[in-house]
């Protein structure tokens, strides 16, 4: 009886694995991801936010605050971030692409491993921000190294040598 028990068992495990309904995964930030699409945020107040993961794509940011943000693997995509208040923000794995920083205030932001190609940092204040091992365009690395002053207070690294001075 014990035999005839176990050849059942093992007949369902094997039908189970052989015809059963597939199991469709999702990795961790997928499910918990939310996405901010053409939406007119300009002047928004999000300082001190956990914004992890959130999807920006073509946002108005313009004079928002998002000082002291956490925007760890954040994506900005086409997104306008003129005069925008990133002071202290960390957005360490993030992705700015296509995104336009005109002025914005990065003073002591950390952009650890941020992939930010396409994005233009006009006139951006970037004393301590860290930059160490992003990926900029060549010509945007070069303007940001005239002006690359101080050290970040989390990191402990200087701007000037986190964009390769």
């Amino acid at each position: 009886m014990k035999v005839l028990a176990r050849i059942v068992v093992l007949g369902f495990v094997i039908f189970g694995l052989c015809w059963g309904t597939p199991a469709y995964g999702a990795s961790p930030a997928a499910t918990s991801r939310s996405a901010i699409d053409s939406e007119d945020l300009a002047g928004s107040n999000f300082a001190g936010q956990n914004l992890q993961g959130v999807e920006f794509s073509q946002v108005n940011l313009t004079n928002a605050d998002l000082s002291g943000s956490d925007l760890r693997g954040a994506v900005f995509n086409s997104t306008l971030l003129e005069a925008t208040n990133l002071h202290g923000a960390d957005f360490s794995n993030g992705i700015a692409y296509l995104s336009k920083f005109t002025e914005a205030d990065l003073t002591d932001a950390i952009f650890v491993e941020a992939i930010l190609l396409r994005s233009t940092f006009e006139n951006a204040k970037i004393d301590g921000a860290d930059f160490s091992f992003a990926v900029l365009d060549g010509p945007q690395q070069k303007k940001l190294c005239a002006a690359a002053t101080g050290v970040n207070s989390v990191t402990g690294i200087a701007t000037a040598d986190s964009l390769g001075c």
